[in-house]
């Protein structure tokens, strides 16, 4: 197949680029979370990170390793073609939710979140997750995926 044909490995170029962007979006969520695991990383964030990190129970942390490492072994499902990772991205928007539930009761409550800090640490997240949703479905119904 040339190069300058639309479809690699008999799928849409822009299927390998999106799973591509959503594995490295996921790995630097997994990074994240295991930084927020060692406390002198932690000491070293915005007082606004410490406030979430330092008062999320264990439920929230819980939903966040669901979310970050599930839509990571999702992405690496998809890439490899299974269809599996349309289940492992619904359990990673379960748990993005769960962990944002926590998320968004700290953010509210203080006046020190900037609309950005608020749109990358809550919106975002929720938004990529229900496109992966999507997406593998998409990609299901195209046969890129089985």
């Amino acid at each position: 197949m040339l190069m300058n044909d639309e479809n690699i490995g008999g799928v849409h170029w822009s299927f390998w680029a999106i799973s591509i962007v959503a594995l490295i979006w996921n790995v630097m969520g997994g990074i994240n979370f295991v930084m927020q695991m060692n406390a002198d990383a932690v000491a070293a964030m915005p007082e606004t990170h410490r406030a979430i990190i330092d008062s999320r129970p264990g439920w929230a942390t819980g939903g966040f390793a669901i979310a970050v490492f599930g839509g990571a072994l999702g992405c690496i499902l998809l890439l490899l073609r299974k269809s599996a990772a349309f289940y492992l991205f619904i359990a990673s928007l379960l748990g993005v939710i769960v962990a944002m539930i926590h998320t968004l009761g700290v953010a509210t409550s203080s006046n020190n979140f900037s609309p950005f800090e608020i749109v990358l640490m809550i919106l975002m997240p929720l938004v990529v997750a229900v496109f992966l949703i999507w997406y593998a479905k998409q990609a299901e119904r195209k046969g890129w995926i089985s």
